[in-house]
């Protein structure tokens, strides 16, 4: 099952959660240390429920087991779970509970949108998978009529020590909170401090972990995904579930074109949000003018938050582009410049926009009737005003 790779890091490409799921649960069954899991969901029916039961068997050997999750995408864990968890020792903690009114504020809108997992400091997984089976969605009745589209990778080598850093802090942060709240200072300020030297993660080389916060690292992800479109030399696609990008990175994606790059954009055509979805639209015209492809998947929802660069550079994590994403959310991408890895990506990718897509057809845009011109540009000034509220330009 292993690759030889020229760079020291070992890595898969893992579709949906029928593959991601596999590899994690015989991961976590061969755990002797220690397992930590961050999703922004994890929901128990279904697939879902094998990594819980992966999880507690791990706790139940004396691995130590810690799971965060947020507190609007998961909330509370079902009690007759966490009643389990509790008995075969799977620490868990909630990010951000969502109470009251309180949610309401701008400050309580940060969540945990990460996917990321690491066993024993020697696998880590990261990607926009949630701890969600492929055919469930929380917007259906039901089961899906195909598999959500979305992609992690499972990565061995130097790497993995950056990720197991990034989910201490963020377990040591939640637990300074809670010091915080039960009035012991010192013991949560000795927990702050700790956590306050490693913020800067290794993102040298050529296989990176991206992370976006709310404070020191607010647009590293946006700036890659610029740095890698600015460098194109022939090929870019990206495929998104939120695509609504600030000025910058839109412009990119036009110069790009303009100068010959062919590029190919992989959006939602059945949403799950009305919002979102109508606001990209208002965004078509001026990058289909550019010679922008851009095709609307309809097989079934659109999860993806991946890239793929001349074949070569890829990108495969949690953040999606719209601003939300890009300001509001703890995100981790993995940043690589890996062929065979790209290879894979892209292969996958014009095979989605070959068979589950449809190409959006600029004349058939462009004579769109006024009613349809309106609520896009609505829709847009929402999520522009949205983010005027988080105060950035855009």
């Amino acid at each position: 099952m292993t690759h030889a790779h020229a760079h020291p890091h070992d890595m898969h490409l893992l579709t949906g959660g029928v593959d991601l799921f596999a590899a994690m649960v015989e991961a976590m069954d061969a755990a002797q240390h220690e397992v930590r899991l961050e999703t922004y969901i994890f929901s128990f029916a279904g697939a879902g429920a094998d990594v819980a039961h992966a999880l507690m068997r791990a706790a139940q050997r004396g691995v130590q087991v810690r799971v965060v999750v947020d507190g609007v995408g998961t909330g509370d864990i079902p009690a007759a779970w966490a009643a389990q968890f509790e008995q075969a020792g799977v620490q868990v903690r909630v990010f951000a509970p969502a109470v009251g009114l309180g949610f309401w504020l701008p400050s309580r809108w940060r969540r945990l949108h990460r996917k990321l997992c690491v066993v024993d400091e020697t696998v880590a997984f990261c990607g926009g998978i949630n701890i969600l089976d492929d055919y469930l969605d929380p917007h259906v009745q039901g089961l899906l009529k195909a598999p959500r589209l979305d992609y992690a990778l499972s990565l061995r080598g130097p790497l993995v020590m950056a990720v197991s850093t990034t989910m201490a802090q963020l377990w040591s942060r939640i637990e300074a909170v809670r010091e915080l709240r039960s009035q012991d200072l010192s013991s949560a300020l000795d927990v702050l401090r700790s956590t306050q030297q490693s913020q800067h993660l290794p993102v040298r080389g050529e296989t990176q972990l991206v992370l976006r916060d709310n404070v020191r690292h607010r647009a590293h992800i946006e700036r890659t995904y610029r740095k890698a479109i600015g460098a194109a030399r022939h090929d870019i696609i990206m495929a998104n579930a939120y695509f609504f990008p600030g000025l910058r990175l839109r412009r990119a994606l036009v110069m790009a074109a303009r100068r010959g790059v062919r590029v190919r954009l992989l959006l939602q055509g059945q949403y799950e949000y009305f919002l979102p979805y109508r606001a990209a639209r208002q965004m078509y015209g001026q990058l289909m003018a550019a010679g922008v492809e851009i095709y609307e998947y309809h097989a079934s929802y659109l999860h993806a938050k991946v890239a793929v660069v001349d074949g070569k550079w890829l990108t495969v994590g949690s953040s999606n582009l719209d601003p939300f994403s890009l300001l509001l959310a703890r995100e981790a991408n993995v940043v690589a410049h890996d062929p065979q890895m790209a290879g894979a990506l892209q292969t996958s990718l014009v095979d989605a926009m070959a068979r589950s897509s449809d190409r959006v057809d600029p004349h058939t845009y462009l004579s769109r009737g006024w009613r349809e011109r309106t609520v896009d540009a609505m829709a847009a000034l929402v999520l522009r005003f949205g983010v005027f509220l988080t105060g950035k330009r855009y």
